[in-house]
């Protein structure tokens, strides 16, 4: 037994009467029961089990008082501080300034308590949860709805959520609208405070919360886990562990894991078991579990693991040599552009590749082809357009596959040849559009996205695929003053999405002009327009310049460009190749 652990034994051996140990439990005669009027002995217990996480808790069998550790035993007990295991004198406590207003609703919820009918009491028992828990968390009923209070740190209530018990999205606030603001939403706080270096379990729902009180545990809820995003991490500063239980679905399990993270090691999250239903909740397994379900409990505690944001090494070592041989496959050696050259010099489309270029010298035409034809070899592709609009690039794509100028194509003028050139191209255009997505939402987000990807490898069943960004000074911003530090935004997060979901970007940029106003530079990192964190993010940069002087042009099927390998991590600066624009077939031909 450690020395902190002998220490809290000692302590309660002391201050209780009649005290005998019961295997990890001490039993002794309640000291609060005759403060509080109640007749007759009532016994006090205490978990002793140095190797429990509940070592140090109290409470009353008769529930006269709130259970808690140490320090709340001796401020109930009016002892002295200092002789209390786990007392610290220079432990300083933020302090929360909070105006709480004059008048509560006290009496309102004693009164709600009263109306508690044996409908709504039999609609708790059904989660094993009996009458005297519904007392101790003073839980009411005003007619339809149950009345959740939420007494707040100075002991008072000043507002309650009231929910429909048959269905839980049919709620409101009861009471001082200033109180029923999200710092105020942690139902049953107090207990944070009585849990002063023990541990408290965190729920998602009044509800679930209260199969965890009928055991003894203490805890706090929310009633929805997106307020997560907002408890102060600093509430459980003095809380030894914090057991984190949620609702078994993705979101609710993210915002778990976020809190995690603000809140350090001490969480130690609850995970449901393979094949709960989506949703499944404390009070769904209270109701299926009956009398075994502080075993069901106990048993994910113990299986639970002190939170950390980092994989573990297995996992670490696993994930690796995963993606070593997934990178062995035919999906990730598909992952080419169609131009010799240039796969070479990059060894295939990987990573993030940023493309920079004047106006008008076929960033999206070159994109759009590159785009289709890796659609056509069966590679996902999600095509986020706010340049073109979506009829230009399937209308090029179309004219581009049958080599049929567009007004003829519109016209459907077709001779013999072109019609069997038509029927081909409209078949390969249609099995294309089984791997290629245009997006032109102006409201684009980076969740938004990661939803998108996730969707389009689910429905081409394939593990890596392709975004194209045309362009990237056009994706949203919520201000356009802060365009810079969106597009570095922006760049962290394509960062992010690379790595996590095996997604390769092909991104469109516009360049500055020189001194002169002309953008006939060498091409170097600086020319690239609005963010200084394209050489950071960028696995490798391009540049597409027009191949011939604009005075020299006397057609537009005299447009040619060299692309220009910038700078890359990986691979040799320099002049990949020069491109024919075959117009009026909106294609690029690589020149040898």
């Amino acid at each position: 037994m450690s020395d902190y652990a002998q220490a809290v034994y000692d302590f309660y051996k002391k201050n209780l009467n009649n005290s005998r140990l019961d295997k990890t439990t001490l039993l002794g005669d309640c000291p609060f029961c005759p403060e509080k009027g109640l007749d007759g002995v009532s016994k006090l217990v205490v978990s002793v089990n140095p190797e429990g996480f509940f070592h140090g808790f109290f409470r009353c069998l008769n529930r006269c008082v709130p259970g808690g550790f140490p320090l709340w035993y001796t401020s109930l007990a009016k002892l002295d501080s200092e002789l209390t295991p786990g007392f610290d004198p220079d432990q300083e406590y933020s302090l929360r300034q909070t105006d709480y207003p004059v008048q509560s609703i006290n009496q309102e919820i004693k009164s709600f308590e009263d109306n508690l009918t044996d409908t709504i009491i039999d609609h708790f028992g059904q989660s094993t949860i009996k009458k005297p828990v519904l007392s101790d968390m003073s839980i009411g009923y005003n007619g339809r709805y149950i009345v959740y209070p939420y007494f707040q740190e100075d002991g008072n209530c000043y507002t309650a959520r009231c929910v429909n018990p048959d269905r839980s999205e049919d709620f409101f606030w009861h009471g001082d609208a200033t109180m029923a603001v999200e710092q105020f939403q942690i139902f049953n706080v107090q207990d944070i405070q009585r849990c002063e270096n023990g541990a408290l379990v965190l729920c998602e729902g009044e509800e679930n919360l209260l199969p965890l009180k009928q055991m003894g545990l203490p805890g706090v809820a929310v009633h929805d886990s997106q307020l997560f995003d907002t408890i102060e991490s600093s509430r459980f500063e003095f809380i030894r562990t914090l057991f984190i239980i949620v609702a078994n679905n993705a979101e609710s399990e993210l915002r778990a894991r976020a809190l995690a993270s603000r809140i350090g090691h001490k969480v130690r999250l609850l995970n449901w078991p393979t094949g709960m239903a989506r949703n499944y909740n404390l009070w769904q397994l209270a109701r299926d579990k009956g009398t075994d379900f502080p075993a069901a409990v106990i048993s994910m505690a113990r299986n639970s693991k002190a939170f950390s944001p980092f994989a573990s090494p297995r996992r670490e070592h696993d994930r690796f040599f995963e993606q070593i041989k997934s990178q062995r496959g035919d999906d990730y050696a598909n992952l080419k552009s169609g131009f010799t050259a240039l796969d070479e010099a990059l060894n295939g489309v990987h990573g993030i590749n940023v493309y920079g270029g004047p106006p008008k010298a076929g960033k999206s035409c070159f994109m759009i082809q590159v785009g289709t034809e890796m659609a056509r070899r069966g590679v996902p592709v999600i095509y986020y357009d706010f340049e073109n609009g979506r009829q230009k690039i399937y209308q090029r794509t179309m004219i581009r596959l049958s080599r049929i100028e567009g007004d003829k194509l519109v016209r459907e003028s077709f001779s013999d040849d072109e019609q069997l050139r038509f029927d081909k191209a409209h078949g390969d255009f249609k099995k294309m559009l089984q791997h290629f997505r245009v997006v032109n939402d102006r409201a684009l987000s980076p969740e938004i996205m990661k939803r998108h990807i996730d969707f389009i490898r689910h429905e081409t069943q394939q593990d890596y695929c392709v975004v194209i960004v045309d362009s990237l000074h056009k994706l949203p911003f919520k201000d356009f003053s802060e365009r810079r530090t969106g597009i570095d935004a922006w760049l962290r997060q394509f960062e992010s999405i690379r790595d996590e979901h095996k997604v390769s970007f092909l991104i469109i940029s516009e360049l500055t002009r020189g001194d002169r106003g002309s953008y006939e530079e060498t091409p170097h990192m600086g020319i690239f327009k609005g963010s200084g964190d394209i050489e950071y993010s960028a696995d490798n940069a391009l540049v597409l310049y027009p191949g011939t002087d604009a005075q020299d042009i006397t057609s537009i099927s005299d447009r040619s460009a060299n692309l220009w390998l910038v700078a890359s991590r990986e691979h040799s600066p320099g002049l990949v190749a020069a491109y024919q624009l075959e117009y009026p077939y909106w294609g690029f031909r690589e020149l040898e």
